[in-house]
């Protein structure tokens, strides 16, 4: 039995001509087997890659016992009930600490970052002491330990700080240079091509003929690919010609870890494309219950995973992010949530839907006159309005079995901003 017929007989209610958004992202994460090639590059290259492998500390950060604020050092002992009187015996500065023991009754003043003096375990912050001379005069109410960073405190020998499949954010950078690492293992690249098909379709910069439109899903694929940082190769248009279709389709799949085609899997096209697919691998056809994106087909070429997108403008991001986005960062090894993360938040306007798909709609998500968050559509929601997609910065996630929606119902959102 191949992969995903095996897939296949272990998921209920498996529908491809009614198939839920919800049963849909599981059958693709159960299909999806993570790139396991590491390669090692500088950590300030590193941002943005996937971790290879653990990174574990080889150090305490801090590796002593330091001052958290600008004070003076002391022994916690000599604190008092009332005002306590300590004479100052030094400085103590970070990166040049101070090493006598401090005795009773004494204290040393101390920079933020300074190594705690011998004998000392609590800072005062300048704020609130008294000078009188060589002598400090500390107020009531200071507890034993206070503003003292510990070693270790931050990251301890021997444990594991950040994990394989952990997607590399900037503090990730500086808490790699902070135990001195200078190379850090990373899944290599995640390889996806990517191509449009149709005769219809004209490059941009040419003249349109009657009948053609430009090639516009090329530019939009390429930039939500850019954003998750994968390694992009763009093959153009392919006519709807099977000779041509099937070059294409061995030299994506010989290349790249994923394919990825706008077009030319919606009904009266699929039997075409289906026979070339039996020919060349396993492809699935399926009809999502969702609007826009109906139409979509899924499978292996080859070892490479591919996934037919419609050929509608919104169609195409719509089900890119609904499906292929969280199957290339699973693909590329990322381990932590992968899924856009769902708010709730007010509609300001109707919107009509009967139960039966999930429908995403684009909306803009903006404060009232109260300053609260509310989301409004962006207008015509046709799955040929790209404008629509322009115009927002957010989905707005009608779910399965929800029905329509009245001025001041909650709705889900997915931020478009800043995906990745």
């Amino acid at each position: 039995m191949s992969e995903l017929k095996k897939i296949i007989s272990c998921m209920d209610d498996y529908d491809p001509e009614a198939m839920r958004v919800d049963k849909a992202r599981e059958f693709i994460r159960a299909l999806i087997r993570p790139i396991q090639t590491n390669e090692r590059i500088a950590v300030r290259g590193s941002l943005g890659r996937i971790l290879g492998e653990d990174i574990v500390s080889n150090i305490n950060v801090p590796s002593h016992d330091n001052s958290a604020m600008d004070g003076w050092a002391l022994r916690g002992e000599d604190l008092g009930e009332g005002p306590t009187r300590l004479r100052e015996v030094g400085v103590a500065y970070a990166g040049r600490g101070y090493s006598r023991e401090v005795a009773k009754g004494e204290a040393v003043r101390i920079m933020t970052g300074a190594v705690m003096p011998p004998g000392t375990d609590t800072v005062v912050i300048q704020e609130v002491v008294q000078k009188d001379g060589e002598y400090i005069v500390v107020p009531p109410g200071q507890k034993v330990g206070q503003n003292k960073r510990l070693a270790g405190e931050d990251l301890s020998v021997g444990k594991a700080v950040l994990h394989a499949g952990r997607q590399i954010i900037p503090a990730d950078l500086g808490l790699m240079a902070s135990l001195g690492i200078a190379e850090v293992p990373v899944r290599r690249r995640l390889r996806v091509a990517f191509f449009s098909t149709g005769d219809e379709l004209a490059s941009v910069g040419s003249v349109l003929k009657e009948g053609e439109v430009y090639d516009s899903n090329r530019y939009t694929i390429y930039g939500m690919l850019a954003r998750l940082g994968v390694e992009v190769i763009d093959m153009g248009v392919v006519r709807d010609d099977p000779a041509s279709l099937e070059k294409a389709f061995r030299e994506a799949s010989e290349n790249a870890d994923a394919v990825i085609t706008s077009g030319g899997v919606s009904v009266g096209e699929a039997d075409f494309t289906r026979d070339l697919m039996i020919k060349l691998g396993e492809v699935l056809f399926w009809k999502i219950a969702m609007k826009p994106g109906r139409p979509m087909a899924l499978g292996k070429i080859g070892e490479a995973y591919f996934f037919g997108l419609p050929g509608n403008p919104v169609s195409v991001m719509i089900t890119f992010y609904a499906f292929v986005r969280g199957a290339l960062l699973a693909l590329a090894g990322r381990t932590e949530e992968i899924e856009l993360p769902t708010l709730s938040v007010t509609c300001s306007t109707a919107l009509k839907k009967n139960p039966g798909r999930t429908e995403f709609q684009r909306g803009v998500l903006a404060r009232n006159g109260q300053g609260e968050w509310e989301v409004r559509v962006t207008g015509a929601q046709g799955s040929g309005v790209l404008r629509s997609m322009s115009e927002a910065n957010c989905l707005i996630v009608l779910e399965h079995e929800r029905g329509s929606v009245k001025p001041g119902d909650k709705v889900n959102i997915q931020l478009m901003e800043g995906l990745a």
